[in-house]
């Protein structure tokens, strides 16, 4: 889907048509200069004069599949009783944008009618009130639209919004159930389609196994030329690798037909498969698919929403779990790594294709998966919970580093990082917020962002940073339990 973002502009009939012409004019030239330089087009669509013109554009806004949200601004003073309807009806992300054509204060040539024609400071505050009136999710970002710090906003929440339609439009394809008596993978999952927007639904092992066998071999040397052209092959077992490329083309098959953009297995059910899909899992997570272990379907949604929020659409985000502890004073770092299965997209590295037993689940054989070190960098981690009566996205603002020993008995990509406010702290805090042990670990998707992500989806938003202490976040949760209860 090519998404692109609707300019929407508030004005009014009392100020003349050579103002609204002036309007309109300028309206467009913001529009395409914003799409120089976002990550995705800004379409003018009207500038509005009537309760009429806003509504019908709000409703094809929300028809149509390509518009991710709406950008609003008032040049002129807009009244906001016309925005009512409009902004009632209103499905898609918006932002207020609160800008001005004009970067100062002309002083030789301001008069009344330069201070007609430039009132954006009186419109933005009429059209804000009704945003907080209707108690309407709306990102507010002021500043001038030259700006390249307004730039980043805008480019930032434009990934969040795209994340809320990928969102609407996920299906999760789940081989098999969750790992036995683990909690925090189980979940409502037809609250979270009906919050989210989740289609997540059951296929047999045995219907993968069936699909595998239509594999060719002419397909798995195709795949096998791919992993060539961007892995390291490091093992001679040949077989082991066109083992995972006919589940990944198999995978990615039933995937594509169903218009599934995720999927989740369990290392408890691999009836009829010689080997836990590793490398598969993988490469298709490289490819922008979401992954989930052990039967994770949040985690394995998120991925993929995520990825589509990062750089160019298929960001560095992955599936990611907290392994073990460096606990040595002054050098505390959490170990994260998953049996098989953490997306390549965070390589220091060229990754190397290894194959080593695997001590557990149903293999039959050893798995062959990419094994690497993860690039150092900011980043978070995230967690989505069900509460039971509404869903917690934790996010945790983290450090990554070169992990500080080569761990070469390891045959597993990894990655090595300080949480923030350091890891004891950070620990301590996850715990009592209540999030999950895998998470999606992200390079490129800030908490910022998810914040946004969150808010358009009218979900609960924890976030763990250098500020936060036990104390200050179990009294937000307290007040947060109470507030959410009410809603």
């Amino acid at each position: 889907m090519k998404y692109e973002f609707w300019f929407v502009v508030g004005s009014q009939f009392l100020y003349g048509n050579e103002v609204l012409e002036t309007v309109d004019k300028r309206a467009a030239e913001i529009a395409s200069k914003l799409t120089e330089v976002l990550p995705y087009p800004v379409v003018y669509k009207v500038t509005a004069k009537t309760n009429k013109e806003i509504t019908e554009t709000v409703r094809e806004a929300n028809y149509r599949m390509e518009c991710a949200g709406i950008i609003t601004w008032c040049h002129t003073f807009s009244p906001s009783k016309m925005w009512i309807d409009g902004l009632r009806d209103l499905a898609k992300p918006w932002c207020h944008f609160a800008t001005q054509y004009n970067v100062e204060i002309p002083n030789d040539e301001i008069d009344m009618d330069f201070m007609n024609l430039n009132q954006a400071a009186h419109g933005d505050r009429e059209h804000g009130f009704i945003g907080a009136r209707l108690r309407k999710p709306r990102k507010i970002i002021a500043g001038h639209w030259t700006d390249n710090r307004v730039h980043k906003r805008l480019g930032d929440w434009m990934k969040s919004a795209v994340g809320v339609a990928v969102s609407k439009d996920m299906k999760v394809m789940r081989f098999g159930d969750n790992m036995r008596e683990v909690a925090v993978t189980e979940g409502d999952k037809v609250e979270a389609q009906i919050k989210l927007g989740w289609q997540v639904n059951t296929w047999a092992v045995g219907d993968l196994v069936r699909e595998m066998g239509k594999v060719t071999e002419e397909e798995i040397d195709a795949l096998m030329a791919e992993y060539e052209a961007s892995y390291d092959i490091a093992t001679d077992n040949t077989a082991a690798i066109r083992y995972q490329a006919r589940e990944e083309i198999a995978i990615r098959k039933m995937m594509d037909r169903e218009g599934c953009k995720a999927f989740s297995n369990t290392f408890q059910d691999l009836y009829g498969m010689e080997q836990l899909p590793g490398l598969a899992s993988q490469h298709l997570m490289a490819l922008g698919y979401g992954y989930g272990g052990e039967g994770d379907w949040k985690v394995s949604a998120l991925t993929a929403i995520m990825k589509a929020m990062g750089e160019n659409g298929n960001g560095a985000s992955a599936f990611m779990e907290d392994y073990t502890y460096h606990l040595v004073e002054g050098q505390e770092y959490s170990l994260g790594a998953h049996m098989l299965e953490v997306c390549p997209s965070l390589a220091a590295d060229k990754p190397r294709i290894e194959t080593h037993h695997l001590g557990i689940g149903m293999n039959e054989k050893d798995p062959a998966r990419l094994v690497f070190e993860g690039k150092a960098g900011e980043g978070i981690v995230t967690s989505l919970i069900d509460m039971g009566g509404r869903l917690r996205l934790i996010v945790q603002d983290i450090e990554c580093v070169k992990p500080i020993m080569p761990m070469p008995n390891l045959p597993v990509a990894r990655v090595m990082w300080r949480a923030m406010p350091d890891l004891l702290t950070g620990v301590e805090c996850w715990i009592t917020a209540g999030g999950a042990h895998h998470t999606v670990l992200s390079y490129d998707v800030s908490a910022d962002m998810m914040r946004d992500w969150a808010n358009m989806m009218d979900i609960e938003f924890v976030h763990i940073s250098k500020e936060t202490t036990p104390a200050k976040l179990e009294d937000e949760l307290f007040i947060k339990d109470i507030a959410w209860k009410l809603k």
